[in-house]
């Protein structure tokens, strides 16, 4: 129940956490690594091939963009940390608001952490996790590009197991939920759909 998506529209672009809309429905807000394929997910998941941004140019997204699926939960998508070519006051600022969005906005219900699963893990990625378990806010780890794989990379299933069992283990001390997908094949969808719709039953009762 819940799983298909009907409709996805977006409905603004906030600077702040005070700009987003009026805190109504639960929201899954979408964060990852520059060129982990945020955009890519946004869309395969909502099925629309433009709702969000597609480009080869990293760190695109700089504000906090909700969408609003079938009418009854947001999708948000918010800045991808570790862009190099920006200026370091607009990285503090992105973090500033990034941050606040997740201790503030009582509405939401998980963050959905990017990986890319076709390069082993990162520093970057493993301090996200970390940050998240220390600051007691849920989140779930949507492998991406699985059916992508690097030249000189280890295999995806390589990667998402040293993720898993051992960097994981060692920044937060527990494994959270995990998806793999990928957006070019259509995989995992179905599955992070129903993580979600799951999610927003408990978060409705």
């Amino acid at each position: 129940r819940g799983v298909r998506v009907k409709s996805a529209e977006f409905v603004k672009s906030s600077t702040s956490v005070e700009q987003c809309p009026p805190a109504r429905y639960p929201e899954f807000a979408v964060i990852g690594r520059s060129n982990v394929g945020k955009s890519s997910l946004i869309n395969m998941l909502t099925g629309r091939n433009a709702l969000a941004m597609v480009s080869k140019t990293p760190g695109k997204t700089r504000l906090i963009n909700h969408f609003l699926i079938n009418g009854a939960w947001f999708l948000v998508d918010l800045p991808g940390y570790g862009y190099a070519r920006a200026s370091k006051g607009s990285v503090v600022e992105w973090n500033r608001f990034t941050r606040e969005y997740f201790v503030e906005r009582e509405t939401l219900v998980t963050v959905l952490l990017l990986v890319d699963s076709s390069i082993p893990p990162m520093p970057l990625d493993i301090s996200c996790a970390a940050w998240f378990a220390e600051a007691g806010i849920p989140f779930t780890v949507v492998f991406t590009k699985l059916d992508k794989r690097k030249k000189g990379a280890s295999p995806s299933d390589d990667n998402i197991a040293a993720f898993e069992q051992v960097w994981l283990g060692w920044a937060c001390g527990y494994a959270p939920p995990t998806v793999l997908t990928s957006s070019k094949s259509g995989k995992g969808r179905s599955e992070l759909l129903a993580h979600v719709a799951q999610l927003r039953e408990l978060f409705n009762k």
